[in-house]
């Protein structure tokens, strides 16, 4: 008799065990879940990939904040659990956390191999958080807070006191839209490495008509003078006036599209009103379809009248009863019913009927103007305030 009651009290611990289990885990799941909503709900700018199975909690964030809020709220549900999440940066990188890039344009792409989606760019001399290691490749964060690999040959790896030191020495900023840096203060000789616009040079005395430089990776060499600025004066003279504006865009008219483009090498649309705010002093977001949620709204009726220098035209698919707006174009207003953009190559279009450059295309699809020039916001930064 006891035997058969031991076996029965087994079977119902067992039957009870084999229900709760589930209803443990679909609660850590909703919470992991509600936490990456609260602080990760842009996988391009946070990293939250986390799983609970079988008591363990695993995978791998850059946000410690959530980590700790994550762990707190499990706590307290009571349920017993392993955590073996990896907070990055990863422990094996050491103290070389940080990084330049040490190329004109660095490539960043969405996996890590040259065959992956092209997701963004960054300039020599950009400062980089590196999150972990794969192979020949580095998860970075860009300093918008875009998260993708890099190759290794394009960056070059730092510890906070190296990056210090960076910081603290004179630096000079390329100034034209593509250039060189030569062996020796002659434009005649070999080059070191090609520039382009925004790229940031460690200074290291005068020679002639030349700045004597060295990039981030050691190399040396020159580069003219008139083609550069120093950085302290250079963001000293940053303006997002409607000349500075205006000029930039025009200097990279023709520049062909490339998806992922954010370089006078290669541009596509966000990438495009990217580089025209950085050069002249401002990060904005990356993509389109984070850069419609800032600044202030100033169109959506086709009212151009209301329309300044700077604004930013968003295009795309209207909000339906079953589906979302979709942005997937933008463009900066220069006057006169007309934008600059980069379809195809950087353009020149206008809303106006009669003009040359009129562009139904776009019209047809005109979804909203916002406005970022003198507004400020969580994801809008001047260019001192992340770069060095």
């Amino acid at each position: 008799m006891k035997k058969a009651t031991y076996l029965i009290l087994c079977a119902i611990s067992v039957f009870w065990a084999s229900c709760s289990e589930p209803s443990h885990e679909a609660t850590i799941v909703e919470i992991i879940s509600s936490i990456k909503s609260d602080y990760a709900p842009d996988k391009r700018v946070a990293l939250w990939e986390i799983t609970f199975e079988d008591g363990l909690l695993k995978g791998e964030t850059n946000l410690p904040d959530a980590l700790m809020e994550l762990v707190r709220r499990i706590d307290e549900s009571g349920v017993s659990y392993q955590n073996q999440v990896n907070l990055l940066p990863d422990k094996e990188l050491g103290e070389q956390t940080q990084a330049l890039v040490t190329i004109s344009v660095a490539n960043i792409r969405s996996q890590p191999k040259h065959s992956a989606e092209l997701a963004t760019q960054a300039l020599l001399g950009t400062p980089l958080n590196v999150l972990k290691k794969e192979d020949s490749w580095y998860l970075v964060q860009t300093p918008e807070g875009y998260i993708s690999w890099v190759d290794a040959a394009g960056i070059a790896l730092k510890s906070a006191r190296e990056m210090a030191l960076w910081s603290e020495a004179e630096k000079l900023v390329y100034t034209e839209m593509l250039g060189t840096v030569f062996s020796k203060p002659d434009s005649y000789q070999l080059p070191v490495s090609d520039l382009t616009a925004g790229n940031i040079l460690k200074n290291l005395g005068d020679e002639g008509g030349f700045y004597s430089v060295e990039l981030p990776d050691g190399r040396r060499g020159f580069v003219p003078k008139e083609e550069t600025l120093l950085y302290v004066s250079w963001l000293a003279s940053r303006e997002l006036s409607d000349e500075n504006l205006i000029g930039t865009a025009k200097r990279m008219m023709g520049v062909p599209y490339l998806w992922g483009g954010t370089s006078p090498k290669g541009l596509d649309c966000s990438g495009f009103t990217k580089t025209i705010f950085f050069l002249n002093g401002m990060i904005i977001p990356r993509d389109a379809s984070q850069q419609v949620h800032e600044g202030q709204e100033v169109d959506t009726s086709k009212n151009w009248d209301d329309l300044e220098v700077g604004d930013l035209l968003f295009f795309g698919v209207p909000a339906t009863d079953n589906s979302p707006e979709r942005v997937v174009h933008v463009g900066m207003w220069i006057g006169d019913q007309s934008f600059i953009h980069s379809r195809g190559r950087v353009r020149i279009s206008s809303f106006d009927p009669n003009d040359e450059n009129y562009d139904e295309y776009e019209l047809n699809r005109y979804l909203r103007t916002k406005r970022i020039r003198n507004t400020t916001g969580n994801n809008l930064w001047k260019v001192n305030s992340l770069i060095q």
